[in-house]
């Protein structure tokens, strides 16, 4: 008896269940006994049409990991209407066509490319704009976003050159200091140079005549030698230091004895994190932080011969050179594969930004004394990278070639305000503006007008009242 009253019990839940569970769908009433079955395929039904709903080709979020981006208006980039528009506009172009030619070969999914190479097409329609007429189009394809990592108010600024130094095609006692090209056993993954060159970081190994991969020669193994008899040598210098300055740089001018001038490029990297000499001066407390310069480095490498040999070696990193042309006459290629624009052209984290992408930046900076008194606001373009750039909002601009430049540019460690110029296929507003709304979902019934969409459903009848002795009994 218990046992069927307890069944009963359950029928009664369960029939109270089902009622409830059909009256919450708009064709409760027509319906009252729905089944689960049918409830279920009206779901996967509208499941699908939302599925088909219209979605527009719109370029999507960009995502910089680590990064935080507040939309700003023209107005609130200080120097922005006193900018060279049509200087700005000459270096932006200059980084299209390299930008639509690898979106032809698609190695670079991310939005931001797809998004530039749009801009590019409109771009490349002009020839030679008025200043008016440059401003207005980089206005108008453009919105300018604050960039700063994570956490920080300001991003971080350092300078780069093309030094030019002394060389010859032969050794001699003067010129002993040899540059090497790539070496044959030198291999790394093949998914790591991908459509992007070689990696700045990489798992560069040796490879031995039997097959086996080994980790490669250190700075000061191949200092020492290791590489005599190899005929890896391109020239030759009078001074360590010099090549030591083309590494960090990562290209160089030879003036050779001939008088023609040659020259080299970064071409690969034997593996190892590159180690700032610069900041282990610092930390011996040989040259002191506000007077670190890439000038105060060689003065103290050419005064302590022996202890700067010993420098060096402390960054075990060791860049290979290759040479792309024997010319005076034009500035050298950045990463992307453009002749780079002194005072416009950034090296930049290429994990992080796209080659091509504008940028506007803020500072105070040494350029015409050692006092970061200077103003420095300029339209530039992600042309470039190396190893040691790294984060959101952190560039290395180039500033040209030879001495002068590189007095200028050895003295920029400093903080600057770093705006991305979005292009307006990626503005958040008017990529969201073009979603489609959802499709509308079935009416659910509040919990005050319960009665009124549910309408009259019969609830069970009472349970009847069960006898206790007749509970004892079973």
């Amino acid at each position: 008896m218990a046992r069927r009253g307890c069944a009963y019990l359950q029928s009664a839940i369960a029939m109270l269940s089902l009622v409830l569970l059909a009256s919450l769908t708009e064709d409760a009433r027509s319906a009252p006994r729905a089944s689960s079955k049918s409830m279920h395929h009206r779901a996967a039904r509208f499941d699908r049409d939302l599925g088909r709903a219209p979605r527009p080709e719109v370029g999507g979020p960009i995502r910089i990991p680590d990064s935080q981006i507040e939309p700003l208006s023209w107005n609130d980039l200080d120097g922005w209407a006193q900018e060279d528009h049509g200087a700005a506009f000459g270096v932006f172009r200059s980084s299209c066509r390299s930008l639509i030619a690898r979106a032809r070969k698609k190695n670079d999914p991310r939005p931001m490319a797809r998004a530039l190479v749009a801009t590019c097409r409109r771009a490349l329609l002009l020839t030679a704009p008025s200043p008016a007429r440059a401003r207005q189009f980089l206005e108008d394809q453009f919105r300018p976003v604050r960039i700063n990592k994570l956490g920080d108010v300001a991003g971080f600024l350092t300078g780069y050159y093309e030094p030019i130094v002394e060389g010859s095609r032969f050794p001699t006692p003067i010129y002993s200091t040899p540059v090497y090209r790539r070496p044959r056993d030198l291999v790394v993954p093949a998914t790591a140079v991908a459509g992007n060159g070689f990696p700045n970081a990489a798992s560069v190994m040796r490879k031995l005549p039997n097959g086996t991969l080994v980790p490669y020669y250190e700075r000061g193994e191949i200092e020492d030698g290791v590489f005599d008899g190899e005929r890896l040598e391109i020239c030759w210098l009078k001074d360590p230091i010099d090549l030591f300055f083309i590494q960090i740089q990562g290209s160089g001018r030879v003036r050779l004895e001939d008088g023609t001038t040659l020259r080299l490029n970064y071409d690969s990297h034997n593996g190892y994190p590159y180690t700032a000499v610069g900041r282990i001066l610092i930390e011996r407390g040989i040259v002191p932080l506000a007077e670190m310069s890439m000038d105060r480095i060689r003065e103290w490498m050419t005064s302590n011969p022996a202890d700067g040999k010993a420098l060096r070696r402390q960054n075990k990193s060791y860049v290979f050179l290759r040479v792309v042309g024997l010319s005076d006459d034009h500035e050298p290629e950045g990463a992307q594969g453009v002749s780079l624009t002194p005072r416009r052209s950034i090296a930049v984290d290429k994990a992080l930004h796209v080659y091509g992408t504008p940028f506007f930046i803020e500072a105070e900076l040494p350029i015409i004394s050692p006092q970061p008194d200077t103003k420095f606001r300029q339209f530039m373009v992600a042309q470039d990278t190396g190893s040691a750039i790294v984060g959101p909002a952190r560039a290395d601009i180039y500033y040209g070639a030879g001495e002068a430049a590189g007095r200028i540019a050895g003295r920029i460690r400093h903080p600057g305000r770093f705006a991305l110029l979005l292009p307006r296929e990626l503005d958040p507003v008017v990529a969201g503006a073009h979603f489609p709304l959802p499709t509308r979902r079935p009416k659910i019934a509040s919990d005050v007008g319960l009665a009124q969409e549910i309408g009259s459903v019969p609830l069970p009848r009472p349970r009847p009242p069960i006898n206790s002795n007749l509970r004892t009994r079973a």
